[in-house]
């Protein structure tokens, strides 16, 4: 029923709530029908102006008292006030003012921050929330109208595209039906057309397919599902989550009424992303704007048509012609921002200019005010860094005598920092501390210098193309803010001059904007690098050595000295990549013909921008592109596609051919060609040239049986490109020195091959292969994630009693719980939960948050409100290294001890999980921790507990991936870390051995007793037959007091003198602090026999009528008993506070009471319900099948019913 109030005031209350009645149900049933899946809230006050259409949502309620109170509240503070106004508009301009006056007042007392997103949006939110039981974290970025297909019968409903989940539900005659996927669980994502529909988007994950159709905006739609499933496939490959960008400016008051923050937020990113790849511009540039202009060219005297973007750091321009004109002016060239006077043939201009003296003039600018606001709003920043730099510049130059002077230090003298490209003066090398010869040179220049070559046809050649592009540098400019031309791009595939080759290098593929703007950095990262060793320095010093091994320049220490400088250096700047093979073979031919921080820069932009994911663990980047040429081959050479697929040839060279620009694979001086190429035009150009060889030799690859004789053919091909106008001396290629002696290939000329491979396949655009490798990227990882779970289950299954199936489900449950804590937060860093350069079983680590949630859910013995304190201690059994995280491997010991076990291993472990120190939150008391662990290794000597210390401190720093000498203690780890390594050393024999010696577990104390009673109390308490249980652990334990007292008698059996003195009563648990119970006096020589003392059978009926919570304790006055209640259901030992403040805390434990393992197992084997229910059977499929259901997205499982769509995915 909707509620609806229509001023004004002048209606009795009575004349109101009649008309309130009618048009409150006459609007909310408008509503459902209007739209599928609207939820009206049960109650609202609605304002309407008389002769208006318009309803004000004043208030809402979800029960009759609710919005009765909200409807006094108005009687009292509003109606009153509306009768001193006459016209009714004046009233409406009142309410509205006032009501938002109030919302405005509640957000400030609350401090409710404001949010961009529109209010119909923020209702949709609200709605997405709600529906699919998503936490307030999950943010939702957009929803659309669609239909779903489940079989052959459309559903009406909305889709919506959150963060990490595409959801969709549909509500229609009664029935409603939701859907809910996972990003990361998307395998494919496509947009189809059938006959029956033009538009289809079909989502694929790896157990089911599902069609989405009938949107209004189905481009928008795809888009945005691309971006989200890239998202995901990142947090994947990574772990690097999503961060809403909060700069972006205010949503404008006419813009469309559902478009949320993060919306625009993806859509901005899109649009730098495309940016950023068309002008090869650092990775953190944004997109400001850009508006439509002209470009006056003075080359050739045109006005260009074209588009102007700006953004932080760079103005930008590019010709709608393709390959026309384009421009690239840093900001920190720009000199003079000036509006010319406009005219008739001018209108708007523009003009720019910079400090090599070159002046742009754009014209026709619409709003050419703002443009020049924003361009100066960005100047003043621009120059503001610009001094900050300096001065830290200047500060670095002032110390580097310093570094450079001491005699430890390898520290090279790396090229100047001068934004100049003037090298004169220049000394070869210097030399430091250490008389190690640096280069500050390029190595091409050092090697030619002292092998000089008389004047030949070739470098009359080689003249020529200088001169060539001396007289372009003279028509177009020179430098950064060079006007690109089709006249550039004809000089760069002729092939760069030799000299000329690491200017050009660094100037075409934007590695020079880097460089620009980060002065002193790569000297300080050669600084920090110095003396730090992983797995990237080893793998690196390996490699040295086969880099460009034919070439002379690496044939001395020099050159492979800057090359271990330059891969060391980038190893340290992005721990995620490090090294990868291959890198090496590229960093050597950078070094040849640019200076050590050219080539390092080069070398970022190479791993970070031009070949993506390249150079990881995994070569993602080399896999996706792959696929890609997959596809290409396909649609150009669909005549030999077939017979490369069956040879399973194209995986193999792809991988050879991408990895090193075609340098491993092709002579030297040809090789360079291609790379010269690859640095104006990208990707594109590989991809074409491996088109062409493979169209060049389509009818020997279709005769050949075999991949080997398929890549022999390839190979050979290869080795003949040759670059005939190369000044080069002849250097020997590894595969024409490997090659048999079959008749050689005939020449191929290297500029001719890339001159087909342009007129065949040059329609290749880029966009078209960023639609590719999405698709692929999608397929890749997936493959990998699939793999790597198979890896992990192989290596894992002979060492569990779980099936390869049970394993399988539970590496996906315990992946989605390390993913959700990505998604919505944890109590740790994800980063630090997820290292893909760790073994697989190790990659993914959960902490004791995610671990309650799946303890809870596959446990057998979690139960009742004492699951988390035994969740805790089983974590911290399980956490050897003591760093707070477990990964799969020890998940799933403990998990296969607990479900599949024989009787003695499940109560080992419980043994176990008890004898560890309590989990403390109070770390200001750490000597009874210290205590305890003296009781546990009293017979170890000093020297020994110095060891341990020793151990702990040892552990490698993993902030940069590096090892370094440290005696600084982790801050991560808890108080209590070490005290638990020290147990569990006792037990590191027994994980190593089949054969496991109970006798080398650690004494059971009183305090621990207590708390393993309270956890067998606890287990029962839904066990059907939970009395049965309760009766057989009060015998047991009272076997186990008696035991324990009469072990006090015979102290020759303990292993040492007499323990410190522990306050074990101080220590606390998850769960809070326990209450003390007093036993050290319940002597069975004084109380006689103890199981009539525990528990008596008359007492133990069960009424239904009443859930005893009966307490096991010591609250009389009468110290030397062990008092008792009745046992019934949901007994749990607890520790009293009650009679306590007799005798101090110290004393409220007997410290002379111990059991061992072997009494606790020998007790519990005298009851027969006991031994039953600890050699129960466990069905785990069944609990994982649970768990699944309702850790599906973190959220609680839907209900089911006929009409709903099955909402687990993957």
């Amino acid at each position: 029923m909707g509620l609806c109030l229509p001023y004004p005031c002048r209606y009795t209350s009575a004349k109101l709530s009649r008309r309130l009645l009618i048009t409150g149900l006459l609007v909310g049933t408008l509503d459902v029908v209007l739209d599928s899946s609207a939820r009206v809230a049960p109650y609202r006050i609605l304002y309407q102006t008389p002769d208006s259409l318009v309803y004000w949502t004043i208030a809402c309620g979800g029960s009759r008292k609710e919005i009765t109170e909200h409807w006094e509240w108005l009687e009292q503070n509003l109606l009153q006030t509306l009768s001193i106004f006459e016209n009714e508009n004046d009233i409406t301009t009142f309410v509205r003012g006032k009501i938002q006056g109030i919302i405005a007042e509640y957000n400030k007392i609350n401090d409710v921050k404001e949010d961009d997103d529109t209010e119909k949006f923020k209702e949709a939110t609200v709605k997405f929330h709600r529906l699919f039981g998503m936490p307030e974290e999950e943010k939702l970025v957009n929803y659309y109208s669609c239909s779903y297909w489940k079989g052959k019968v459309p559903r009406q409903g909305w889709v919506y595209l959150s963060i990490n989940h595409l959801c969709f539900y549909s509500f229609l005659m009664g029935r409603e039906a939701k859907l809910v996927i996972r990003w990361v669980d998307i395998t494919q994502l496509e947009k189809n057309a059938t006959l029956l529909l033009p538009d289809v988007i079909k989502v694929s994950t790896r157990s089911s397919e599902h069609f989405f159709s009938v949107f209004l905006n189905i481009n928008e739609t795809f888009k945005l599902m691309e971006q989200l499933a890239n998202i995901a496939m990142r947090q994947l490959l990574d772990n690097e989550g999503f961060e809403q960008d909060r700069s972006l400016p205010k949503l404008k008051k006419k813009s469309p009424k559902k478009v949320s923050a993060l919306k625009r937020d993806l859509d901005a990113r899109a649009k730098s992303e495309r940016y950023r790849a068309l002008f090869r511009l650092p990775k953190d540039e944004k997109l400001d704007g850009h508006t439509d202009c002209t470009l006056w060219t003075p080359f050739n005297k045109m006005h260009i048509l074209g588009q102007m973007f700006v953004s932080t750091n760079y103005i930008c321009f590019t010709s709608k012609e393709e390959n026309l004109c384009s421009l690239i002016i840093p900001l920190r060239e720009v000199t003079i921002v000036e509006k010319a006077d406009s005219s008739s043939v001018l209108p708007s201009p523009l003009s720019i200019s910079t400090r090599n003296r070159m002046t742009f003039l754009f014209a026709n600018l619409k709003d050419r005010d703002f443009l020049v606001q924003r361009i100066s709003d960005f100047l003043q920043q621009t120059t503001s860094k610009i001094y900050s730099d300096r001065e830290f510049a200047g500060s670095y130059n002032s110390s580097d005598d310093e570094v450079y002077s001491r005699p430890s230090s390898l520290m090279s003298s790396s090229p100047q920092r001068s934004t100049s490209s003037d090298a004169d003066g220049e000394r070869p090398f210097n030399l430091n501390g250490n008389s190690v010869p640096t280069a500050t040179q390029t190595l091409m220049t050092m090697y030619r210098r002292r092998s000089p070559e008389e004047f030949n046809p070739k470098l009359a050649k080689e003249f020529l193309k200088e001169q060539a592009w001396k007289i372009h540098f003279a028509e177009y400019g020179q430098g950064i803010c060079m006007y690109r031309t089709e006249k550039t791009r004809e000089l760069v595939l002729k092939g760069i001059p030799e000299s000329m080759r690491g200017e050009l290098w660094l100037l075409l593929s934007g590695a020079i904007n880097e460089k620009a703007t980060h002065p002193g950095y790569y000297e300080d990262l050669v600084e920090k690098s110095m003396g730090k060793y992983n797995l990237a320095t080893e793998e690196i010093e390996r490699d040295l050595h086969r880099s460009l091994p034919e070439h002379p320049a690496f044939q001395n220490e020099m050159g492979i000295a800057a090359l271990r400088r330059v891969l060391t250096a980038y190893a340290f700047r992005n721990p995620n990549i490090g090294y990868c093979q291959a890198m090496n073979i590229v960093t050597s031919v950078l070094l040849l013909y640019a200076k050590e921080e050219e080539a390092f820069w080069l070398l970022v932009a190479l791993c970070e921008r031009m070949l993506p994911d390249y150079y990881n663990t995994r070569v993602v980047g080399a896999l996706v592109d792959q696929g890609v040429f997959e596809e290409l081959a396909r649609d150009y050479v669909p005549q030999l596609y077939d017979c490369m697929q069956d040879l399973g040839v194209i995986s193999t060279i792809s991988l050879s051919w991408f990895l090193t620009l075609f340098l491993s694979v092709m002579p030297f001086e040809s090789a360079v060609v291609v790379v010269d190429c690859f640095f104006y035009e990208g990707i594109k150009v590989i991809f074409q040239l491996a088109l062409a060889v493979l169209d060049a030799n389509v009818d020997k690859l279709l005769s050949c049986k075999d991949d080997g004789e398929a890549m022999t053919v390839l190979g050979r091909y290869l080795d003949s490109v040759t670059n005939k106008d190369s000044t080069l001396p002849p250097i020997p290629h590894l595969h024409s020195l490997l090659s048999d002696d079959v008749e050689p290939y005939p020449a191929v000329d290297i500029f001719r091959l890339i001159g087909t491979s342009y007129e065949k396949f040059g329609t290749i655009r880029a966009d078209l292969i960023e639609q590719m490798r999405f698709k692929q990227r999608l397929k890749v990882i997936q493959t990998l994630e699939d793999t790597t779970k198979r890896n992990v289950v192989r290596t894992i299954v002979t060492e569990t009693s779980f099936t390869i199936d049970e394993l399988e489900e539970l590496y996906a449950l315990f992946k989605a719980e390390h993913l959700t804590s990505c998604y919505w937060g944890g109590s740790s860093n994800a980063l630090d939960r997820h290292d893909p350069s760790l073994p697989y079983l190790e990659q993914y680590r959960i902490d004791f948050e995610q671990f309650k949630g799946m303890f809870v859910l596959l446990f057998p013995w979690a139960c009742g409100a004492h699951s988390d304190v035994l969740a805790s201690r089983l974590f911290q059994l399980l956490d050897e290294n003591g760093d707070s995280l477990i990964n799969f491997r020890e998940f799933v010991s403990g998990l296969s001890a607990a479900c599949h076990g024989d009787l003695t291993e499940k109560l080992k472990l419980l043994y176990k999980m008890h004898v560890l120190p309590e989990p403390s939150s109070d770390q200001d008391e750490p000597d009874s921790a210290f205590e305890a662990t003296q009781y546990f290794f009293e017979d170890i000597t000093p020297e020994c507990t110095h060891v341990v210390g020793l151990d702990s401190r040892s552990k490698q720093s993993a902030d940069d991936g590096f090892v370094t000498v440290s005696l600084k203690p982790d801050r991560g780890k808890k108080a209590n870390s070490q005290e638990n390594r020290n147990y569990l050393r006792l037990w590191t024999p027994e994980n190593k051995t089949k054969s496991k010696n109970a006798k080398d577990l650690p004494k059971l104390n009183q305090g621990q007793f207590i708390e393993l009673c309270k956890t067998m109390y606890n287990m029962f308490s839904e066990d059907p037959n939970e009395q049965e249980l309760y009766h057989a652990t009060a015998a047991v334990t009272s076997l186990l007091l008696e035991i324990g007292e009469v072990g006090k008698l015979f102290p020759y059996t303990v292993e040492a003198t007499e323990p410190p003195a522990a306050d074990l009563s101080e220590e606390h648990s998850l769960g809070g602090p326990m209450e003390d119970i007093k036993l050290e006096d319940s002597s069975p020589r004084e109380h006689g026999t103890c199981s009539s003392m525990l528990i008596s059978d008359d007492d133990t009926k069960d009424d239904s009528s009443m859930s005893s919570y009966s307490v096991l304790s010591a609250g009389s006055h009468d110290e030397d008993k062990l008092h008792c209640e009745d046992i019934g259901e949901d007994t749990v030992l607890v520790r009293s506070g009650r009679g306590t403040t007799a005798l101090p805390r110290s004393t409220s434990l007997d410290r002379d009471w111990a059991i061992t393992f072997e009494q606790f197992l020998a007790s519990l084997l005298t009851e027969p319900a006991l031994v039953k229910y600890f050699d129960k059977p466990v069905s785990m499929m069944a609990r994982i099948t649970g768990a699944k259901s309702i850790r599906t997205a973190g959220r609680p499982a839907c209900s089911a019913s006929d009409c709903e769509i099955a909402a687990l995915s993957g």
